[in-house]
């Protein structure tokens, strides 16, 4: 019997490389531990962008509950199987993946590292690992998209109240290779997050993250000759540095101080519309030809109608627990929302920080993961070498976990693999045991 083995399994490679460069007295560029990865990346950035990363609403209840529910399921591993060989392939939207794994759009990313977006393009580029474009990068998609070679790219899109600027972005999307529209539900509004708010602090403002937009025709042609009067003045002694940070940006793009200033105003008043419902599903449809999936689903109803309505896909989220404080934990609601699903593929993000932890995400019923939080510390660190590092250690762990859970391929993950949360001891898989051979 034969059966395709996908890409070369990274774990023992990764691990051996680590332990044998090791004998010399080399360590990992970036710090294996997860723990240890936040922390130092904590270190090494500013104390406001540190807060903007690592931060989220309110008492962080949600970040937490996120991490506390991959806590509370535990592996039943099964012994004398030949996992010799292992496959972490998965098809997505017509492409095999090497992996269940794509790295999550995250914006301002030039608030941890120069290259932002295009040190984590060449990472996912060598890895071979898919990425999202954010919608709010710091580096247009066009660059980005050269740096991937064969990767695959998905957009993110975050639904502005401009439409004229949201069928622009969906073509520079569909031009730049973009396999899928991720669109991002659950931040209509800007979640309340207590640590930005005590810095005085929104990235947005001081023109970063805003490079897909002012590289955008349609939306330059759209900036007001004057930022729009509001009432309220900026005041304090950083305000010849934010002045000093729009004039550079402005530079970057041809702008002036004042069509900066106009343009990051415009931007904080069109970038999503709260006014989204279910019928402006079939809207975005007729703008684009690529696969729609919605971003930020974590009810079973809204999942339903997700299909009803004709989607290509759902990822659960709650955006890292950065906009509700005290909502369900993503891995608790992927169940119910997986199996409202029916046949869409159902991707999770949010908590996840181990190869581990991406094993029991699918074992609850995702097809894949976006990972978050973890690569921008490694980019925080050391650049694209610390992304690839990242990656590579979490495919290895997830890899390793596979096999030592008797496992060899991502499709024989399942409910049985995993016990409920109950007793210290109790190890009764979660769907009664059914025997996978």
């Amino acid at each position: 019997m034969t059966r395709d083995t996908g890409a070369v399994a990274p774990g023992r490679q990764r691990q051996m490389e680590i332990y044998v460069t090791g004998a010399g007295g080399a360590r990992p560029t970036v710090p294996v531990s997860a723990t240890r990865l936040e922390a130092e990346a904590a270190r090494a950035m500013t104390q406001e962008a540190a807060a903007y990363v690592i931060g989220s609403a309110g008492l962080e209840a949600s970040m937490a509950a996120n991490r506390a529910a991959f806590g509370r399921h535990r592996f039943v591993p099964r012994v004398l199987r030949d996992v010799s060989a292992r496959d972490l392939g998965v098809d997505l939207f017509g492409r095999r993946h090497r992996a269940p794994l794509l790295l999550a759009p995250i914006g301002v990313l030039e608030l941890v590292h120069r290259q932002a977006d295009l040190a984590v393009a060449r990472a996912a580029a060598a890895t071979q690992i898919g990425m999202v474009f954010s919608n709010q990068a710091s580096v247009a998609m066009e660059d980005c998209a050269a740096a991937l070679g064969t990767a695959p790219r998905w957009f993110q899109l975050y639904w502005s109240s401009d439409d004229d600027v949201v069928r622009s972005l969906l073509a520079r999307a569909e031009k730049a290779g973009c396999e899928a529209i991720v669109v991002t539900l659950d931040t209509t509004l800007l979640g309340w997050r207590p640590r930005d708010l005590d810095l005085g602090y929104l990235p947005f403002l001081r023109g970063m993250g805003l490079a897909q937009y002012l590289s955008d025709p349609v939306f330059r042609s759209k900036i007001p000759a004057r930022p729009p009067e509001t009432g309220i003045r900026p005041r304090g002694a950083k305000l010849l540095a934010t002045a000093y940070g729009l004039h550079r940006k402005g530079r970057e793009f041809g702008l002036s101080m004042t069509a900066m200033r106009a343009a990051a105003a415009y931007f904080t008043a069109t970038y999503s519309r709260p006014d989204l419902n279910w019928t402006d599903i079939g809207r975005l449809r007729a703008m684009t030809s690529l696969p729609i999936i919605l971003k930020g689903i974590r009810h079973a109803v809204d999942a339903r109608l997700a299909r009803e309505h004709g989607v290509d896909g759902i990822v659960v989220s709650n955006h890292g627990g950065r906009q509700v404080d005290g909502e369900t934990a993503t891995l608790d609601a992927l169940p119910g929302v997986a199996a409202a699903a029916g046949d869409l593929p159902v991707l999770l993000d949010s908590g996840i920080r181990t190869g581990a932890d991406i094993a029991k995400a699918l074992a609850l019923g995702a097809r894949a993961v976006l990972l978050g939080r973890p690569y921008v510390y490694g980019l925080a660190l050391a650049g694209e070498t610390g992304v690839r590092e990242v990656i590579g250690n979490i495919l290895a762990e997830l890899d390793l976990t596979l096999a030592l859970c008797g496992l060899d391929s991502i499709a024989a993950l399942g409910p049985g693999c995993l016990a409920a949360d109950g007793p210290p001891g109790r190890t009764e898989p979660i769907d009664g045991g059914k025997d996978q051979v």
